[in-house]
């Protein structure tokens, strides 16, 4: 019987996030999930996997019980299946960020780009004044990425302010779109280009998960397979598992 597994995330104040700790992990231990999940002052962030109905119950605790008391009211979601279990264990960390990037001026809860959804995404990237951007690491973008894609050749997303300073300037790249595997690598870099001058910023909402879950592969633009930071190690059209016995990074993406 093929699992559930949900990456998740949310841009939200969680001052408490500590006293989540605890709590958090009994709930998914009871549930008998594993993967990783990602707390801090700026949100949650990461993936998880199990029984179809315990990744449900997890969610709906998320986002309606008294946990969170209403705060992941937003949070975005994307499912998939694995043949068999992706993660060796459950981990429930508490971090600085849910995504380093380590600038301070840099706030999802406060303001981001501008969101695309899947279906207008081939239109904006099509459109000869945008320049389209993948924020992921080299390896990552080495398994596929967006025809015409901008590859920032960075080992980490830390990596992408260097990147822009040395890249990108405001009064030249008027129109910027960028994506990344989830949605919320692009979404605080969208933070973060608007946090330094940049104007019109575009970013994939539901990342390229999203994107090869809902554009029919006939009109896609994506080009070879995605990355995702388990078992499975990369996906396809319509999430399909391409399948590898590499060894899992255990990471949330």
């Amino acid at each position: 019987m093929n699992l559930t597994v949900a990456a998740l995330y949310q841009f939200v104040a969680l001052p408490d996030f500590r006293e989540l700790r605890a709590p958090l992990r009994e709930l998914c231990d009871r549930l008998g999930l594993k993967g990783t999940l990602l707390l801090a002052t700026e949100g949650i962030n990461g993936t998880i996997a199990g029984e179809r109905q315990n990744v449900a119950a997890l969610i709906a605790e998320l986002r309606d019980g008294p946990l969170f008391a209403g705060r992941l009211d937003n949070l975005e979601l994307k499912f998939s299946t694995a043949a068999a279990m992706p993660f060796q264990r459950l981990k429930i960390r508490l971090k600085k960020e849910i995504v380093t990037l380590g600038d301070s001026q840099t706030d999802p809860t406060r303001q981001v780009g501008t969101y695309v959804a899947p279906a207008d995404w081939n239109a904006l990237i099509a459109a000869s004044d945008t320049l389209l951007i993948d924020t992921r690491n080299d390896f990552e973008v080495a398994m596929g990425s967006f025809a015409g894609a901008i590859d920032p050749q960075i080992k980490s997303f830390g990596q992408f302010k260097d990147f822009v300073a040395r890249e990108l300037d405001p009064a030249k790249h008027k129109k910027i779109a960028m994506f990344c595997t989830g949605g919320i690598r692009c979404e605080k870099a969208s933070s973060y280009l608007l946090a330094h001058g940049f104007e019109q910023v575009y970013h994939l909402k539901g990342g390229i998960l999203k994107y090869l879950e809902d554009v029919a592969q006939a009109d896609s633009r994506w080009n070879g397979t995605c990355f995702v930071f388990d078992e499975r190690v990369a996906l396809g059209h319509n999430l399909v598992e391409c399948g590898s016995t590499e060894p899992s990074k255990d990471q949330a993406a």
